[in-house]
């Protein structure tokens, strides 16, 4: 499920981006929703979590000091927008790092992209290390299930989609290493090829989330808590692949490309 921004949010969201853009004197290179959103289980109070890549005029990588690389906003009337720097984003994307990986791959955007987005996309795919990746997403899905995993009591449905989604990640990530997962649960459903019966699971969740606020309880899912215990467990049995001295030429090539723009 992909959910659609009405029309007067999208309009705010685009109206406060170009404030942004404006006063930081940045170029966004994407902009686009990292959260439920987007990750395909929103509920009726979700925020908007609005995350962009911007790259500034090449002197103000010349400065003696280095200058901050992130851009943060407060969270007014459910719209959080946060953006890093190009080069904050190629230092954690040659670390496979995840965040990357979903931002580039996101189903909802709202700016187009800037024709560099695909270079970096491009090489995201060829420098991603599935162990490290796997790695990130077991922890993240541990941390979010440590405190209700192993009892039966009942759990906010927030939670559960919590270590549900990097449980299928991880999933995904074992059927096919050399592909990063989606971002987005459906299309992870449909690349970690889980049973319909489970399928059924997820589909019952997610539209328990569509109707109640973030942390509305679920029903327990015998089947599905077993799902995500075994695959959360499973980051070691991933290959890793380990960045070539080439990766990092390759990012530099397209930082520098964005400078001389």
């Amino acid at each position: 499920m992909i959910e659609q921004i009405a029309p007067s949010i999208r309009q705010e969201i685009e109206a406060r981006l170009a404030t942004i853009e404006a006063v930081e004197g940045v170029r966004y290179l994407l902009a686009v929703e990292s959260g439920s959103r987007a990750w395909g289980f929103p509920s009726p109070d979700s925020d908007y979590d609005v995350r962009f890549v911007y790259v500034r005029p090449r002197d103000w990588y010349l400065r003696l000091e280095p200058g901050r690389d992130v851009i943060e906003t407060p969270i007014e009337d459910d719209i959080d927008l946060n953006g890093w720097d190009i080069r904050k984003t190629f230092g954690l994307m040659l670390k496979s790092n995840a965040v990357v990986s979903e931002w580039l791959s996101s189903p909802i955007r709202y700016r187009d992209d800037d024709p560099a987005a695909a270079r970096i996309a491009a090489l995201a795919d060829e420098i991603f290390d599935p162990r490290g990746v796997a790695h990130h997403y077991a922890n993240l899905g541990r941390n979010a299930a440590e405190r209700w995993l192993e009892g039966d009591d009942a759990v906010p449905v927030k939670r559960y989609f919590y270590a549900l989604r990097p449980a299928l990640a991880i999933r995904a990530l074992r059927g096919n290493p050399d592909r990063r997962p989606s971002m987005n649960l459906q299309a992870l459903m449909a690349e970690s090829a889980i049973p319909a019966s489970i399928a059924g699971m997820i589909d019952e969740l997610v539209e328990a989330k569509r109707q109640t606020r973030e942390l509305g309880n679920s029903r327990r899912f015998a089947e599905l808590d077993a799902l995500i215990r075994d695959e959360l467990g499973r980051a070691a049995d991933l290959p890793e692949r380990r960045p070539q001295e080439s990766a990092l030429e390759a990012a530099n090539e397209i930082f520098l490309d964005l400078l001389r723009e």
